[in-house]
């Protein structure tokens, strides 16, 4: 086969892949909740129960609703991108799925972009689905001008949280610590993120220890285009660069720590071999 053969055979076999990636998440339901609906739930609550309904910013003023809105929409394409992963992949490595795979033609580039690929798709189309409901529901609008860097941002976000999943999913011991360790990492991270609790001055330590974080800078970078009073026609690149940072750096982690056979006594094959 030339090179120039190849190529699109290789494109078709991610496709492929990441169309049965796609599959597999539809199959699980729990999966399909906690990162669509339970957000969705989230904002239903957290706009129902506040007392506030302005904030104010360095731009002007935000009606709360949507403010909160935008912030749960960029934590649903986080949950979509580094939970999803971070928790998933470790499973499919107790289950010998991941080895089964290891040991077929199929390229390993091609195996690992399809889960990342997956992802980001659910990410994005779960992101446009909780913007719909904000534009529907609590008066979000989005520019024209502003639609390029806000796909932009979106783009880069969940390609770079999606490497962070993929660096947890490589390291973690075992599946069944996968999901707290997860937790114990995105959801602290949101406290002081300005996703579920608006600051408005916070202590100045939380505050730069947030901006040194990746959530806190998507937040802020994914809200910028959408600011009811004065949205960015541009990205905001120092934002966008701390997230791609983290994404880099992670990248690196998972595929230098990347194992497809599980560690000895993993908890979901200790389950799959115990006699019945």
């Amino acid at each position: 086969m030339t090179e120039s053969q190849a190529w699109p055979q290789a494109i078709r076999l991610l496709l492929l892949q990441t169309s049965h990636q796609l599959r597999l998440f539809l199959r699980v339901p729990v999966a399909v909740f906690f990162t669509v609906a339970l957000p969705f739930v989230v904002l239903l609550i957290i706009n129902a129960t506040s007392s506030e309904r302005v904030l104010s910013d360095t731009n002007g003023e935000w009606p709360i609703d949507a403010f909160v809105c935008v912030a749960i929409s960029a934590f649903t394409a986080v949950s979509a991108t580094f939970t999803n992963l971070a928790n998933m992949v470790p499973i499919r490595r107790e289950e010998g799925v991941l080895q089964r795979w290891r040991s077929t033609p199929l390229p390993v580039w091609v195996l690992v972009g399809g889960h990342v690929l997956s992802a980001v798709v659910i990410a994005v189309l779960s992101t446009v689905f909780m913007l719909g409901v904000g534009i529907a529901l609590y008066g979000v609008r989005i520019a024209l001008t502003a639609i390029p860097a806000l796909v932009l941002t979106l783009l880069v976000a969940t390609v770079s949280f999606a490497a962070m999943g993929m660096a947890v999913a490589a390291v973690v011991p075992t599946a069944s610590a996968a999901s707290g360790i997860a937790n114990a990492i995105i959801l602290p991270m949101a406290l002081i993120s300005n996703v579920f609790i608006p600051m408005e001055d916070p202590p100045s330590v939380i505050d730069a220890v947030a901006n040194l974080l990746p959530l806190r800078p998507f937040v802020d970078a994914l809200q910028a285009p959408l600011h009811p009073m004065n949205p960015a026609a541009a990205p905001l690149w120092g934002s966008l660069g701390v997230v791609a940072l983290w994404g880099l750096v992670s990248f690196v982690i998972a595929v230098r720590q990347f194992r497809w056979n599980a560690a000895p006594g993993g908890s979901t094959r200790r389950r799959r071999s115990r006699p019945q």
